[in-house]
């Protein structure tokens, strides 16, 4: 039989933290490990209850979510972390993904979308829910092209072609839509997106947001 991924959660609701408890209890993939009310002893009780997924609400008493992921961060800890929070600004979600995050859902959408996002995380990929992923490519497709060249040049050998294939694919243009935007082929286009995911180590459009926020070529 399949290992059950564990799960933790922390939020100072318990109204959600029920919620989710219930929800969670009818997948057969899943164990909930354990629940914090706050962020005083979370990773703690988190690696103690040797949990795969940590689903955390960003702001809590005591100790909130970029602390704890601080902390992760600091004793080398691997637990994949799904954020909760009400907020969509981009500059958050930079940071903790920079701090190791694996994932991002808007309390308003977190009941339709927490168990594919656990299902995602647990598998080694990322996770946006589609509120948030509107806001990051609407941000996106506010960078100057220039600054966006400047910006992401010294970080590898991407070539600037590349790096305008990688824009548009950040923003959900699809292959012909690229070929046209920049007067080349789909299959040069398609090149372009193989040499992305190779230099860049991802797998999905996801993966190369993540890249985009981590690198800061999202403003």
């Amino acid at each position: 039989m399949d290992t059950k991924i564990r799960i933790y959660l922390a939020d100072d609701h318990q109204v959600l933290i029920d919620g989710m408890l219930s929800m969670l209890k009818t997948n057969p993939k899943f164990e909930v490990a354990g629940y914090s009310l706050n962020g005083e002893n979370l990773v703690e009780d988190v690696e103690k209850s040797k949990s795969d997924v940590l689903v955390m609400d960003i702001n809590m008493p005591i100790k909130d979510g970029i602390e704890v992921l601080r902390e992760f961060a600091t004793k080398g800890f691997s637990c994949k972390v799904i954020i909760l929070s009400s907020y969509d600004d981009v500059k958050i979600i930079k940071e903790v993904l920079k701090l190791g995050a694996n994932g991002y859902l808007s309390k308003q959408s977190a009941g339709e979308n927490i168990i594919e996002a656990i299902n995602v995380v647990a598998n080694g990929e990322e996770y946006f829910s589609q509120s948030i992923r509107d806001r990051i490519f609407e941000s996106f497709s506010k960078i100057p092209q220039q600054s966006y060249i400047n910006e992401a040049m010294p970080l590898s050998s991407i070539t600037e072609r590349e790096l305008e294939v990688l824009k548009l694919i950040t923003m959900e243009y699809s292959g012909t839509q690229i070929s046209e935007e920049l007067n080349i082929s789909t299959n040069t286009v398609e090149t372009h997106r193989k040499n992305l995911i190779k230099k860049l180590n991802v797998k999905t459009t996801i993966g190369l947001v993540k890249y985009a926020l981590k690198h800061n070529l999202i403003n």
